[in-house]
Protein backbone atom coordinates (compact mmCIF):
# COMPACT_ATOMS: atom_id res chain seq x y z
CA UNK A 1 0.00 0.00 0.00
CA UNK A 2 1.35 3.50 -0.98
CA UNK A 3 0.20 6.78 0.64
CA UNK A 4 -1.88 8.38 -1.90
CA UNK A 5 -3.16 11.95 -1.72
CA UNK A 6 -6.40 10.06 -2.68
CA UNK A 7 -6.74 8.36 0.83
CA UNK A 8 -8.46 11.87 2.44
CA UNK A 9 -10.56 12.00 -0.77
CA UNK A 10 -13.42 10.96 1.99
CA UNK A 11 -12.60 13.54 4.42
CA UNK A 12 -12.13 16.34 2.25
CA UNK A 13 -15.43 15.46 1.23
CA UNK A 14 -17.28 16.50 4.33
CA UNK A 15 -15.84 20.20 3.42
CA UNK A 16 -15.07 21.09 7.19
CA UNK A 17 -13.51 23.68 8.90
CA UNK A 18 -13.12 22.45 11.87
CA UNK A 19 -11.42 18.83 12.98
CA UNK A 20 -14.08 15.64 11.83
CA UNK A 21 -16.20 14.77 14.96
CA UNK A 22 -17.54 11.26 15.71
CA UNK A 23 -19.55 11.61 18.90
CA UNK A 24 -22.18 9.59 21.34
CA UNK A 25 -22.39 6.78 23.75
CA UNK A 26 -20.36 3.77 24.35
CA UNK A 27 -22.83 2.10 23.77
CA UNK A 28 -26.64 1.77 22.96
CA UNK A 29 -28.99 1.36 25.84
CA UNK A 30 -32.50 2.52 25.15
CA UNK A 31 -34.44 3.76 21.91
CA UNK A 32 -35.19 7.12 23.91
CA UNK A 33 -31.29 7.46 24.86
CA UNK A 34 -29.93 7.24 21.51
CA UNK A 35 -32.21 9.62 20.24
CA UNK A 36 -32.04 12.20 22.55
CA UNK A 37 -27.74 12.57 22.82
CA UNK A 38 -28.26 12.40 18.74
CA UNK A 39 -30.77 15.39 18.98
CA UNK A 40 -28.13 17.36 21.64
CA UNK A 41 -25.51 16.87 18.68
CA UNK A 42 -27.70 17.35 16.00
CA UNK A 43 -26.40 21.41 15.93
CA UNK A 44 -22.40 21.03 16.58
CA UNK A 45 -19.54 20.09 15.05
CA UNK A 46 -20.36 16.57 15.19
CA UNK A 47 -20.67 14.65 11.37
CA UNK A 48 -20.71 11.22 12.95
CA UNK A 49 -22.79 9.70 15.61
CA UNK A 50 -21.63 6.74 16.98
CA UNK A 51 -23.05 3.83 19.59
CA UNK A 52 -21.63 0.48 20.42
CA UNK A 53 -24.22 -1.66 19.12
CA UNK A 54 -21.86 -4.93 20.24
CA UNK A 55 -19.41 -4.45 23.23
CA UNK A 56 -16.46 -6.60 23.44
CA UNK A 57 -15.86 -7.17 27.47
CA UNK A 58 -12.49 -8.35 29.06
CA UNK A 59 -14.29 -10.11 31.15
CA UNK A 60 -18.00 -12.12 30.98
CA UNK A 61 -20.94 -11.41 32.81
CA UNK A 62 -20.87 -7.33 31.28
CA UNK A 63 -23.09 -5.75 29.15
CA UNK A 64 -22.22 -6.78 26.09
CA UNK A 65 -24.18 -4.54 23.69
CA UNK A 66 -28.08 -4.42 22.95
CA UNK A 67 -27.48 -6.18 19.23
CA UNK A 68 -29.77 -5.53 16.33
CA UNK A 69 -32.13 -3.68 17.50
CA UNK A 70 -30.11 -0.81 18.52
CA UNK A 71 -29.41 -0.71 14.66
CA UNK A 72 -33.31 0.22 14.44
CA UNK A 73 -32.62 2.82 16.43
CA UNK A 74 -29.13 4.50 14.86
CA UNK A 75 -31.57 4.06 11.59
CA UNK A 76 -34.50 6.18 13.56
CA UNK A 77 -31.69 8.95 14.54
CA UNK A 78 -30.10 8.91 11.59
CA UNK A 79 -33.57 9.76 9.79
CA UNK A 80 -34.70 12.78 12.60
CA UNK A 81 -31.31 14.28 13.09
CA UNK A 82 -29.17 13.83 9.35
CA UNK A 83 -26.14 13.01 11.28
CA UNK A 84 -24.01 9.94 10.10
CA UNK A 85 -23.70 7.20 12.02
CA UNK A 86 -20.98 4.81 12.60
CA UNK A 87 -20.58 1.60 15.14
CA UNK A 88 -17.68 -1.11 15.59
CA UNK A 89 -18.00 -4.22 14.09
CA UNK A 90 -15.78 -7.45 15.00
CA UNK A 91 -17.05 -10.22 13.02
CA UNK A 92 -18.71 -11.19 9.25
CA UNK A 93 -22.42 -11.37 10.44
CA UNK A 94 -22.22 -7.80 12.30
CA UNK A 95 -20.88 -6.28 9.39
CA UNK A 96 -23.43 -7.60 7.42
CA UNK A 97 -26.08 -6.32 9.69
CA UNK A 98 -24.58 -2.70 10.07
CA UNK A 99 -24.49 -2.45 6.01
CA UNK A 100 -28.29 -3.88 5.99
CA UNK A 101 -28.73 -1.23 7.85
CA UNK A 102 -26.59 1.48 6.06
CA UNK A 103 -24.92 2.42 8.86
CA UNK A 104 -22.33 4.87 7.58
CA UNK A 105 -18.71 4.98 9.45
CA UNK A 106 -17.70 1.18 10.86
CA UNK A 107 -14.35 0.54 12.88
CA UNK A 108 -12.35 -2.29 13.70
CA UNK A 109 -12.10 -2.33 17.43
CA UNK A 110 -8.41 -3.10 18.86
CA UNK A 111 -9.17 -6.47 20.05
CA UNK A 112 -10.51 -7.10 16.89
CA UNK A 113 -6.94 -5.29 15.16
CA UNK A 114 -4.49 -7.85 17.37
CA UNK A 115 -6.24 -10.74 15.28
CA UNK A 116 -5.15 -10.54 11.29
CA UNK A 117 -8.13 -13.63 10.66
CA UNK A 118 -10.58 -11.86 12.08
CA UNK A 119 -9.90 -8.79 10.16
CA UNK A 120 -9.13 -10.28 7.23
CA UNK A 121 -13.28 -11.66 7.49
CA UNK A 122 -14.32 -8.23 7.65
CA UNK A 123 -12.32 -7.34 4.89
CA UNK A 124 -13.94 -9.99 3.18
CA UNK A 125 -17.31 -9.32 4.09
CA UNK A 126 -16.81 -5.31 3.52
CA UNK A 127 -15.16 -6.14 -0.19
CA UNK A 128 -15.75 -3.08 -2.48
CA UNK A 129 -18.03 -1.00 0.12
CA UNK A 130 -18.23 2.91 0.05
CA UNK A 131 -18.31 2.75 3.57
CA UNK A 132 -15.61 4.39 5.04
CA UNK A 133 -14.06 1.88 7.34
CA UNK A 134 -11.21 3.03 10.19
CA UNK A 135 -9.43 1.05 12.34
CA UNK A 136 -8.34 1.21 15.91
CA UNK A 137 -4.15 0.10 17.10
CA UNK A 138 -4.12 -2.99 18.30
CA UNK A 139 -4.20 -3.35 21.99
CA UNK A 140 0.02 -4.15 22.00
CA UNK A 141 2.08 -1.60 20.88
CA UNK A 142 3.16 -3.05 17.63
CA UNK A 143 2.51 -0.60 14.36
CA UNK A 144 2.85 -3.32 11.84
CA UNK A 145 0.13 -5.06 12.89
CA UNK A 146 -2.07 -1.75 12.91
CA UNK A 147 -0.76 -1.21 9.52
CA UNK A 148 -1.34 -4.64 8.68
CA UNK A 149 -5.16 -4.41 9.44
CA UNK A 150 -5.75 -1.29 7.07
CA UNK A 151 -3.65 -3.25 4.21
CA UNK A 152 -6.19 -5.77 3.99
CA UNK A 153 -8.93 -3.68 4.09
CA UNK A 154 -7.32 -1.68 1.46
CA UNK A 155 -6.51 -4.81 -0.92
CA UNK A 156 -10.65 -5.94 -0.65
CA UNK A 157 -10.70 -2.66 -2.40
CA UNK A 158 -12.09 -0.34 0.03
CA UNK A 159 -11.28 2.95 -0.50
CA UNK A 160 -12.31 5.36 2.64
CA UNK A 161 -9.90 3.96 5.02
CA UNK A 162 -8.75 5.83 8.33
CA UNK A 163 -7.25 5.03 11.66
CA UNK A 164 -8.19 5.96 15.40
CA UNK A 165 -5.35 6.39 17.64
CA UNK A 166 -6.92 4.78 20.42
CA UNK A 167 -3.76 3.87 22.83
CA UNK A 168 -1.87 0.87 24.33
CA UNK A 169 -2.60 -1.61 27.11
CA UNK A 170 -0.08 -2.02 29.69
CA UNK A 171 0.14 -3.88 33.26
CA UNK A 172 1.94 -0.72 34.28
CA UNK A 173 -0.24 1.72 36.15
CA UNK A 174 -0.11 5.14 35.01
CA UNK A 175 -2.63 8.01 34.35
CA UNK A 176 -3.91 6.41 31.24
CA UNK A 177 -6.39 3.67 30.97
CA UNK A 178 -4.43 2.92 27.72
CA UNK A 179 -0.65 4.81 27.03
CA UNK A 180 -1.32 6.95 24.46
CA UNK A 181 2.78 5.45 22.79
CA UNK A 182 2.26 8.47 20.79
CA UNK A 183 5.41 7.94 18.83
CA UNK A 184 4.08 4.87 17.35
CA UNK A 185 1.28 6.92 15.55
CA UNK A 186 3.34 9.59 14.48
CA UNK A 187 5.43 7.26 13.01
CA UNK A 188 2.55 5.61 11.11
CA UNK A 189 1.68 9.27 9.92
CA UNK A 190 5.54 9.23 8.63
CA UNK A 191 4.84 6.66 6.25
CA UNK A 192 1.30 7.55 5.23
CA UNK A 193 0.74 11.51 5.48
CA UNK A 194 -2.61 11.28 3.78
CA UNK A 195 -4.50 8.57 5.91
CA UNK A 196 -6.92 10.38 8.15
CA UNK A 197 -5.89 9.78 11.48
CA UNK A 198 -8.37 10.30 14.29
CA UNK A 199 -7.64 10.24 18.32
CA UNK A 200 -9.67 8.57 20.81
CA UNK A 201 -9.24 10.42 23.89
CA UNK A 202 -12.52 8.37 25.37
CA UNK A 203 -10.22 5.02 25.58
CA UNK A 204 -6.68 6.96 26.43
CA UNK A 205 -7.57 8.29 29.42
CA UNK A 206 -10.68 6.48 30.72
CA UNK A 207 -11.15 9.77 32.26
CA UNK A 208 -13.42 12.54 31.27
CA UNK A 209 -11.51 15.04 33.45
CA UNK A 210 -8.54 14.35 30.57
CA UNK A 211 -10.48 14.42 27.15
CA UNK A 212 -9.49 17.92 26.20
CA UNK A 213 -6.10 17.41 27.31
CA UNK A 214 -5.22 14.92 25.12
CA UNK A 215 -7.78 15.82 22.37
CA UNK A 216 -5.62 19.31 22.17
CA UNK A 217 -2.09 16.83 22.42
CA UNK A 218 -3.30 15.14 19.12
CA UNK A 219 -4.68 18.44 17.26
CA UNK A 220 -1.05 19.69 18.36
CA UNK A 221 0.64 17.00 16.22
CA UNK A 222 -1.89 17.44 13.30
CA UNK A 223 -4.39 14.90 14.18
CA UNK A 224 -7.74 15.21 11.58
CA UNK A 225 -10.32 14.56 14.29
CA UNK A 226 -11.56 12.78 17.13
CA UNK A 227 -14.20 10.24 18.03
CA UNK A 228 -15.61 11.30 22.07
CA UNK A 229 -17.91 9.12 24.18
CA UNK A 230 -20.64 11.20 24.87
CA UNK A 231 -24.02 10.47 27.26
CA UNK A 232 -26.87 12.17 28.58
CA UNK A 233 -26.03 10.88 31.68
CA UNK A 234 -22.60 9.39 31.86
CA UNK A 235 -22.32 8.42 35.39
CA UNK A 236 -25.38 6.08 35.27
CA UNK A 237 -24.03 4.51 31.34
CA UNK A 238 -24.20 0.91 31.10
CA UNK A 239 -20.34 0.60 29.60
CA UNK A 240 -17.47 2.99 30.32
CA UNK A 241 -19.12 5.37 32.79
CA UNK A 242 -16.11 7.11 34.00
CA UNK A 243 -14.40 8.23 30.44
CA UNK A 244 -17.89 9.60 28.68
CA UNK A 245 -18.84 14.06 28.71
CA UNK A 246 -22.51 15.40 28.54
CA UNK A 247 -23.20 16.87 25.34
CA UNK A 248 -22.78 19.99 26.53
CA UNK A 249 -19.34 19.00 27.77
CA UNK A 250 -18.47 17.77 24.70
CA UNK A 251 -19.39 21.09 22.81
CA UNK A 252 -17.27 23.32 25.39
CA UNK A 253 -14.26 21.25 24.78
CA UNK A 254 -14.49 21.02 21.22
CA UNK A 255 -14.79 25.04 21.61
CA UNK A 256 -11.63 25.69 23.75
CA UNK A 257 -9.69 23.15 21.19
CA UNK A 258 -7.27 25.14 19.58
CA UNK A 259 -6.29 23.93 16.05
CA UNK A 260 -2.69 25.23 15.24
CA UNK A 261 -1.12 25.76 11.46
CA UNK A 262 0.90 23.20 9.95
CA UNK A 263 3.65 25.21 9.52
CA UNK A 264 4.74 29.50 9.43
CA UNK A 265 4.30 31.68 7.05
CA UNK A 266 7.00 34.27 7.54
CA UNK A 267 10.62 34.71 7.94
CA UNK A 268 10.78 35.53 11.31
CA UNK A 269 9.24 32.37 12.03
CA UNK A 270 11.49 30.14 9.65
CA UNK A 271 14.69 31.96 11.17
CA UNK A 272 13.83 31.04 14.40
CA UNK A 273 12.83 27.09 14.27
CA UNK A 274 16.30 27.08 12.31
CA UNK A 275 18.30 28.11 15.02
CA UNK A 276 16.22 26.28 17.70
CA UNK A 277 16.62 23.01 15.46
CA UNK A 278 20.39 23.12 15.52
CA UNK A 279 20.35 23.67 18.97
CA UNK A 280 18.30 20.59 19.16
CA UNK A 281 20.85 18.92 16.76
CA UNK A 282 23.67 19.73 18.72
CA UNK A 283 21.84 18.44 21.99
CA UNK A 284 21.26 15.45 20.32
CA UNK A 285 23.99 14.53 19.78
CA UNK A 286 25.77 15.49 23.09
CA UNK A 287 23.16 12.96 24.79
CA UNK A 288 24.41 9.97 22.16
CA UNK A 289 27.95 10.69 23.47
CA UNK A 290 27.07 10.63 26.83
CA UNK A 291 24.59 7.53 26.34
CA UNK A 292 27.97 5.93 24.76
CA UNK A 293 30.18 6.52 27.73
CA UNK A 294 27.46 5.25 29.91
CA UNK A 295 27.91 1.92 28.31
CA UNK A 296 31.55 2.09 28.11
CA UNK A 297 30.80 1.97 32.49
CA UNK A 298 28.70 -0.77 31.79
CA UNK A 299 30.80 -3.04 30.06
CA UNK A 300 33.27 -2.31 32.90
CA UNK A 301 30.84 -3.24 35.43
CA UNK A 302 30.33 -6.30 33.24
CA UNK A 303 34.04 -6.94 33.24
CA UNK A 304 33.90 -7.02 37.14
CA UNK A 305 30.56 -9.02 37.38
CA UNK A 306 32.07 -11.80 35.43
CA UNK A 307 35.41 -11.70 37.34
CA UNK A 308 33.45 -12.35 40.33
CA UNK A 309 30.66 -14.52 38.81
CA UNK A 310 28.00 -11.99 39.96
CA UNK A 311 24.69 -12.00 38.46
CA UNK A 312 23.94 -9.49 35.84
CA UNK A 313 20.99 -8.75 37.21
CA UNK A 314 20.82 -6.06 40.56
CA UNK A 315 17.31 -5.20 41.49
CA UNK A 316 17.46 -3.59 44.66
CA UNK A 317 20.54 -1.45 42.35
CA UNK A 318 18.04 -0.25 39.58
CA UNK A 319 15.25 0.43 42.06
CA UNK A 320 17.50 2.95 43.22
CA UNK A 321 18.71 4.18 40.01
CA UNK A 322 14.68 4.49 39.42
CA UNK A 323 13.52 5.83 42.40
CA UNK A 324 16.43 8.63 42.22
CA UNK A 325 16.29 9.64 38.60
CA UNK A 326 12.47 9.73 38.89
CA UNK A 327 13.14 12.83 41.54
CA UNK A 328 15.78 14.49 39.82
CA UNK A 329 13.67 14.33 36.71
CA UNK A 330 10.37 16.00 38.22
CA UNK A 331 12.99 19.18 39.29
CA UNK A 332 13.88 19.46 35.71
CA UNK A 333 9.88 19.12 34.72
CA UNK A 334 10.16 16.08 33.27
CA UNK A 335 7.29 13.62 33.91
CA UNK A 336 7.57 10.37 36.00
CA UNK A 337 6.22 8.73 32.78
CA UNK A 338 9.03 9.48 30.62
CA UNK A 339 11.78 9.24 33.29
CA UNK A 340 10.62 5.46 34.21
CA UNK A 341 10.43 4.85 30.01
CA UNK A 342 13.70 6.21 29.28
CA UNK A 343 15.87 4.68 31.96
CA UNK A 344 14.08 1.73 31.61
CA UNK A 345 15.98 1.50 28.04
CA UNK A 346 18.94 2.72 29.19
CA UNK A 347 18.48 -0.10 31.63
CA UNK A 348 18.17 -2.91 29.06
CA UNK A 349 20.47 -1.51 26.81
CA UNK A 350 22.95 -2.14 29.91
CA UNK A 351 21.90 -5.47 30.56
CA UNK A 352 22.59 -6.22 26.80
CA UNK A 353 26.07 -5.14 26.88
CA UNK A 354 26.68 -6.71 30.67
CA UNK A 355 25.20 -10.15 29.02
CA UNK A 356 27.52 -10.12 26.29
CA UNK A 357 30.61 -9.54 28.37
CA UNK A 358 29.48 -12.58 30.99
CA UNK A 359 28.82 -14.42 28.18
CA UNK A 360 31.40 -14.09 25.70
Amino acid sequence: MENKKEMRNWLDAFKLDHPFVIAGPCSAETEEQVLKIAHELKNSDVSVFRAGIWKPRTRPGGFEGIGEIGLKWLKKAKEETGLLMGTEVATAAHCKLALEYDIDVLWVGARTTANPFAVQEIADTLAGTDKIVLVKNPVNPDMALWLGGVERLHMAGIKNLGVIHRGFSTYEKTKYRNIPEWQIAIELQNKFPDLPLIIDPSHITGNRNMIQEVTQEALDLNYDGMIIETHIDPDNAWSDAAQQVTPDTLKQILKDLKVRKVSGDTADFEQKMTKLRANIDVLDTNLLELLGKRMKVADEIGQVKKDNNVAVLQNSRWNEIQEKMVAEGAKKGLTEEFIVKLFKSIHQESIEHQEKIING
